[in-house]
């Protein structure tokens, strides 16, 4: 039988490029995203011989979710995989009331409609690690939340009211949580691309903090590869971690990419603030995922930034055109 995946936040980083993957693997999609699919040079799955089977929906769930459930009733999907959230995390401390209806309510009623959805098997909610907050060592599935943002409490709350569905009306949700993801069609503002936009285009980047932040950077394509078994091959209530081994500070990966376009770290960046609650550090231990889904991470973090900034090099005309930083909608 076809696979009948229904892709909330098509238009965004991961679920732009999920789509891809479940087109080339045979899949019929329906996507939906409350914006109208951005340029071209972020939407990979326009190229995907198979894009015929894709089909999409502008629709936002927090005005439109009558209209979204109506759809999802008619395509009748076996998986739903829902990437859409209000992201970034130190603006949410502008407007929390936004982050909190669409991270949280929102997703509580989409929930609760969704339960009744006779066609689905599986309801794949893509977390964050912002929920454990600074965390010591590498962090397990099992850690405590201990969110410090508006942001990570909206995530966090949406992800305990989840983990309710589940135990009570037994439904069929499984986690993702990945580290810091990256590659070719991430949005402008997110630092990899925005290092690399900097750089070509002369400017100056602000360092939060000095970049002393640390983290783990994955790849687009391990995230969705990932995604993928967790959709297929994960128990209805289980948390899935998704990152590499490999650590690295903000300001080493901005150094990386000065030294990949031969250009003095000195002529890049500039030191800037701390972002009010910005977490010092989290490490997810990604061994469940080795262990029970046969996943592992292929790309490594060199190999993925020069990807990206081919990516860039590439699309350097269009996208000097676009917004180089996080364009709020309530």
């Amino acid at each position: 039988m076809v696979e009948k995946i229904a892709v909330l936040g098509s238009n965004s980083f991961s679920g732009a490029h999920f789509v891809d993957r479940v087109l080339a693997d045979g899949a019929r999609v329906l996507g939906v995203s409350r914006s109208p699919p951005p340029p071209a040079p972020f939407l990979p799955y326009l190229h995907n011989p198979k894009v015929a089977a894709f089909a999409f929906k502008q629709l936002d769930m927090n005005l439109a979710l009558d209209t979204l459930m109506a759809a999802l009733r008619e395509f009748q999907p076996t998986y739903v995989v829902n990437f859409a959230a209000q992201s970034m995390v130190a603006e949410s401390w502008q407007h929390p009331e936004h982050w909190f209806l669409t991270n949280t309510l929102t997703q509580v009623k989409l929930h609760d409609r969704l339960r009744r959805l006779p066609s689905l098997e599986k309801y794949v909610h893509v977390s964050t690690p912002e929920v454990y907050g600074s965390c010591q060592g590498l962090v397990q599935e099992d850690a405590p939340y201990n969110p410090s943002t508006p942001y990570a409490v909206s995530r966090a709350a949406a992800d305990m009211s989840l983990r309710s569905f589940f135990q009570t009306h037994r439904f069929p949700v499984v986690f993702t949580r990945a580290a810091n993801v990256y590659g070719p069609g991430q949005q402008l503002y997110r630092i990899v691309p925005r290092t690399l936009l900097f750089g070509r285009q002369g400017k100056k980047l602000p360092l939060h903090g000095g970049g002393s932040s640390v983290r783990s950077f994955i790849h687009i394509r391990d995230v969705v590869d990932g995604t993928v078994r967790v959709m297929r091959q994960a128990a209805p209530g289980e948390i899935f971690h998704l990152s590499t081994t490999r650590q690295v500070s903000i300001r080493e990966l901005v150094e990386m990419l000065a030294s990949m376009m031969d250009m003095p770290v000195a002529d890049l960046v500039e030191n800037a603030s701390e972002r009010p609650g910005k977490d010092a550090a989290y490490l997810l231990d990604a061994s469940k995922a080795r262990r029970q889904l046969g996943w592992n991470d292929g790309v490594s973090l060199e190999e993925g930034l020069r990807a990206t900034m081919q990516w860039v090099d590439t699309n350097l005309g269009e996208l000097s055109h676009l917004p180089d930083s996080y364009q709020h909608k309530a």
